[in-house]
Parts: C-alpha cells; sequence; structure tokens
C-alpha cells in the first residue's frame, strides 16, 4: 500500500488536471501564535521581534516592568507580574545543580591564586608587596595618611575596573575580565587589611571603653551581624573564581528586603564597632576611607544595574532601600509569610560559620599579619 502510494504521488498529474490550474488555492487557516515568555502575542512589538532571532540576552515587559530573559528562554530573574520578583531569587543552592568537577576546578584555581598571591606580593623575598607598601608610607609619616592612601588606592582601582567591567569583557571575555579585577583587587585589599591590623593602636588615642560593661559584647554582636550584611553579594562562589562565567546579577530576596546595598550596611556596622573598640584616630581614618569608598560604591552599583536592567530595576528601586528596613516600615516592600525560609539556605549558613571562625582564628590572624614589616 505503501509502495503504491509513493508510485502515485511521484506521478505526473492526469490532463484532467491541467486543465483546471486556474481554480483557487485552498488556504488553512494559520494557527494563533503562542505567547512570548508569558505575554499575549500583541505584547511582542515590532521592535523587539528583531533580538528574537539573537544570541543575546531579551528584554520583555512584564507586570509593568523589564524582565530579562536569555535566548534560550531562561531569564536572570522570576518576573511573574507587578507583585512578582522582578529580580533574581537570592543565595539559592541546589545541590542537584553542584558539579563535582567545577568544584575540584574551583579549589584548584583558589591554591594557585592563594600559591601566586604568596609569591608575587607577600613574601619579601620574592613579592612586590613590601616595596609597594614602603612606596606608599614614604609620603608621611602618619599611619592615618598612608591607610588613607592605601584605602584610596584600592577605592581607585576597585570601582574603576567594576565601571569599566562591561568594556572590558567584551575586549576579553567575561572570565578573563574576572581573573585581571581579581588579580589586582586582591593584593591591594590584602595590603590595606595588613597595615590597619600592624598599626591600629598607632595614632592618636581619643577615648578607651574597653573596660565598660556591655561593650566587648554589643562590639561582638555588631561584627557579627555586619558580616552577615557584607558577603551576602557574593552568592556564587563559582563565579568569584571565574568557574562560571561572571554576571552582574540584580539580587532582591533576603538580605535585599532589607536594604539594596548590604555590603555598605554592612561596613558602616563594621566600622562603627571597631572605632568604638579601638577608638582612636587611625581606626576614625580606616572608617572614613572604607565608609567613603562603600557610600561612592552605592551611586555607581545603582548606576551600573540601572544601565543594565533598566525598567526592571526601576521597579526593584521603588520597592527596596539603602537605608536598613525603611521600605519595609513605609509599606514599599512586602515581606512573604514564610520570609524567614530566605535565610535557611546554605551561603547564609556558610557565612555564620566563618563569621564565628574569623573570630575565634583572630589571634592567628594577628600573628600572620606581624610577621609582615608593613
Amino acid at each position: 500500500m505503501a509502495s503504491h502510494l509513493r508510485l502515485h504521488l511521484a506521478a505526473p498529474p492526469p490532463p484532467a488536471l491541467l486543465r483546471h490550474q486556474h481554480l483557487p488555492r485552498l488556504r488553512l487557516p494559520r494557527p494563533p501564535r503562542l505567547p512570548l515568555l508569558g505575554l499575549p502575542s500583541p505584547a511582542v512589538s515590532s521592535s523587539l521581534r528583531p533580538r528574537l532571532l539573537s544570541s543575546g540576552p531579551v528584554r520583555a515587559r512584564v507586570g509593568g516592568a523589564e524582565a530579562e530573559a536569555d535566548s534560550d528562554g531562561e531569564g536572570d530573574g522570576d518576573a511573574d507580574g507587578a507583585g512578582g520578583l522582578v529580580g533574581e531569587d537570592s543565595a539559592v543552592f541546589r545541590l542537584a545543580d553542584q558539579r563535582v568537577a567545577s568544584w575540584a576546578y574551583f579549589a584548584g584555581i583558589l591554591s594557585v591564586v592563594l600559591y601566586g598571591l604568596n609569591v608575587l606580593w607577600i613574601d619579601p623575598a620574592t613579592g612586590v608587596g613590601t616595596r609597594f607598601l614602603d612606596a606608599v608610607a614614604a609620603v608621611s609619616d602618619s599611619p592615618e595618611v598612608v591607610l588613607l592612601l592605601l584605602t584610596l588606592i584600592f577605592a581607585l582601582v576597585h570601582s574603576g575596573m567594576a565601571s569599566l567591567r562591561e568594556t572590558g569583557e567584551k575586549i576579553i571575555g567575561e572570565r578573563a575580565y574576572r581573573v585581571l579585577f581579581a588579580g589586582i583587587s586582591l593584593p591591594l585589599a590584602l595590603s590595606t587589611i595588613v597595615y590597619f591590623i600592624n598599626h591600629r593602636y598607632g595614632g592618636i588615642q581619643l577615648w578607651d571603653v574597653k573596660g565598660v560593661s556591655g561593650v566587648h559584647e554589643l562590639v561582638w554582636l555588631s561584627n557579627f551581624i555586619s558580616f552577615l550584611f557584607l558577603y551576602p553579594s557574593t552568592f556564587n562562589l563559582l563565579e568569584v573564581a571565574a568557574v562560571d562565567k561572571p554576571k552582574l546579577h540584580m539580587w532582591e530576596t533576603g538580605i535585599m528586603r532589607i536594604t539594596r546595598h548590604p555590603q555598605f550596611v554592612g561596613q558602616v556596622i563594621w566600622c562603627l564597632a571597631h572605632t568604638l573598640w579601638i577608638g582612636n584616630s587611625v581606626a576614625v581614618a580606616a572608617s572614613v576611607g572604607l565608609i567613603g569608598h562603600h557610600a561612592f560604591g552605592v551611586w555607581n552599583g545603582d548606576r551600573r544595574l540601572a544601565s543594565r536592567y533598566g525598567e526592571a530595576f526601576d521597579v526593584l528601586k521603588k520597592r527596596t532601600s539603602v537605608v536598613p528596613f525603611a521600605a519595609i516600615v513605609d509599606g514599599r516592600q512586602k515581606l512573604p509569610d514564610d520570609y524567614y525560609k530566605e535565610f535557611i539556605r546554605l551561603p547564609y549558613i556558610t557565612i555564620v560559620a566563618l563569621t564565628l571562625g574569623a573570630y575565634f582564628a583572630h589571634p592567628l590572624m594577628q600573628a600572620a599579619s606581624y610577621r609582615l614589616p608593613w
């Protein structure tokens, strides 16, 4: 039967049909278009259609905002309406999504970075870190001035390279730019930290409240809280090490509901606690430099997110605040009933463990710092 059908279809049409070629063609109704990204088909504007064929990211208007989606249909965030998320759900860690090879690669990169940092920067015999510190310290005999200069150098490099990230990634790629960014920023940050540890009790003593009852507990609790704010922006360690392709994320859940800039808030808390405890001019200089750098980061971070995400960031900005809890108090941020679950995630648990570990490791950190002539 099948072979007969193939022969019949391959045969020329009979003469009777050739005389009726002028008959109108049969037109079947076109099937309706499927919605794009959950949108009714009329919402797809003519300006958006050409981008659907490209390999880059696609922006579609959802719930009065722009939601970002890759060409493979996977979005950066969950935009499910005017009350839904326009940013990303932060601190999500699914064990099923992890690959042993990626974490082995991360461990290898970390080992190489630490070894290279020691040889090229830390070790006075082989590295240039000591010569860099000597050059900066030659400017002034004041530890306050030197500390402010070190902070300024780090801030210029760190914020400058962050501002040039989009351009740099287009030239050398996301992973290569992340490696370059970390390779320059990390030694400068380490030098500033070590110099602060070694000179934190220099300068002019302004007050001394170490013997006041309850101050130690207040400082300890403040420092613990500060780390919960300081590091949640680094939710994906594989991106930090460039194992995964680095992205400019727009987080919206967890600590971001409390403040849109947790690093700035955490740095302010850390500086106030340490300045209260140490009570001298060096601590004040360190706090002025660090808070100033992070205050600039608030403006620069908002600028970069607005440039990258457009109207979606405008929506997120209206829902959040820089001042902790301000958006919650005035009703712009609506906390879900199970909000606490956004903190019961491995990245937050890891931060808690590392913070406690860092506190108990303070003597070891100080001993290692004292070994350097910085």
